[in-house]
């Protein structure tokens, strides 16, 4: 029985169950990823759309061509028939006319005949363009000479002049409909292109601020130490040459030093409480290195619990020895805080012009004066050229 006090052990959960939610979790995340749209992407759409947009103009430019025939076809039908009318209106003048004494004159008949035969000319060529219209129209029915007279063919002008009327009115305004519907669409694929290209430029910029960040983190882990977050030998070598190539270039004397830190007893932690006791130790003791030298100088790690300082436009030798105590005091500080109560710091010092005539040779003899000082006890620190000066802690 389980008392007050206890606590609920869990009830452990089946790995099946767990391997489904996983493989739900990545069925989605892979499905979020699919939906996500590149360049490529929106770039294709545009040209769909471009497409659909200019077959959907094309057809109505074409039916605005369509529309434009039968208007025209229309207007010359209503042009045909203003032209029957007229001719009517002449025959019936000469009918009118032959009761008159002028209908005796000998010129009279032959001028009427061609009335009527005009008359008769204009009502066929009326009557074969009407029936010959492309697009479905009420026929004309055909008329004997003797039924072609001046009242029949008014009622046959009166119903051919409104429907090819209205055929006309119809078309014209279908033609304004249509191109007003052209312009819309250009407009709105104009529009719709502009947003896609402006989209399409600010995915491809946002993909080249990350891949620069990308880069800038690459480089930042090519040049960093991954523990620590302190400069690797790497940078050091490189900022070492940049403060030498810059005071060649102003032409002026800058004086360089490297300080080189080992661990004493480092070895120990590692054996005796792991190997993340160690880096707990690496991490602490490197923040306190960065917070005791100025801001200008350089702190790099080398190698498992080897560091180098790198110092510029120092005053003397004195400030160099007053680094190499802050550095030995910052290990004996992180060794009390963590409770190892082993771990010391040798630290050789070499500068430039001072101990060596080139640059490119002070990490080494820094190194080598750090070796001499752990051959004479360890703990303390030690020039390049002038070896055998212990720490004053």
């Amino acid at each position: 029985m389980r008392t007050a006090g206890s606590s609920k052990i869990p009830t452990p959960i089946p790995e099946s169950a767990i391997d489904g939610q996983a493989g739900l979790r990545g069925t989605t995340r892979l499905r979020v990823r699919r939906l996500r749209l590149g360049p490529a992407s929106i770039a294709v759409a545009a040209l769909l759309f471009l497409l659909f947009g200019l077959l959907y103009v094309a057809i109505q430019i074409r039916t605005v061509f369509s529309d434009q025939l039968k208007q025209e076809y229309a207007g010359l039908v209503l042009e045909a028939a203003a032209r029957v009318d007229s001719a009517r209106e002449q025959l019936a003048v000469w009918q009118r006319m032959a009761d008159s004494p002028a209908s005796r004159d000998a010129a009279f008949v032959p001028a009427y005949e061609a009335a009527r035969a005009e008359f008769s000319r204009r009502f066929a060529s009326l009557v074969a363009l009407v029936n010959a219209s492309p697009s479905p129209a009420p026929p004309i029915a055909p008329m004997s000479a003797t039924q072609v007279t001046p009242e029949a063919v008014a009622t046959v002008l009166a119903s051919v002049t409104a429907y090819w009327r209205a055929q006309r009115d119809a078309s014209s305004a279908d033609v304004r409909l249509r191109v007003a519907h052209v312009a819309r669409t250009l407009i709105a694929l104009a529009a719709l292109l502009f947003c896609l290209l402006i989209t399409a430029l600010g995915m491809y910029a946002k993909r080249n601020l990350q891949l620069a960040g990308q880069s800038h983190e690459f480089e930042h882990a090519s040049l960093h130490d991954s523990l620590t977050g302190l400069s690797n030998r790497r940078k050091l070598l490189a900022a070492l040459e940049a403060a030498a190539k810059s005071a060649r270039t102003a032409m002026v004397e800058q004086r360089l030093a490297v300080l080189y830190i080992d661990l004493d007893g480092f070895k120990q932690v590692n054996d005796l409480f792991g190997h993340r006791a160690g880096d707990e130790f690496l991490a602490a003791v490197s923040a306190r290195f960065r917070a005791s030298v100025r801001r200008g100088d350089l702190v790099a790690r080398i190698g498992g619990d080897e560091f180098a300082v790198l110092v510029r436009n120092f005053a003397g030798d004195e400030e160099l020895a007053e680094i190499a105590r802050r550095l030995i005091a910052c290990v004996v500080d992180t060794d009390a805080q963590l409770g190892t109560g082993r771990v010391r710091a040798s630290v050789g010092i070499a500068s430039y012009p001072d101990d060596v005539d080139d640059h490119r040779r002070l990490v080494a003899a820094a190194d080598a004066a750090m070796y001499r000082v752990k051959r004479d006890g360890k703990n303390g620190f030690a020039f390049a050229a002038q070896t055998g000066r212990a720490a004053a802690l």
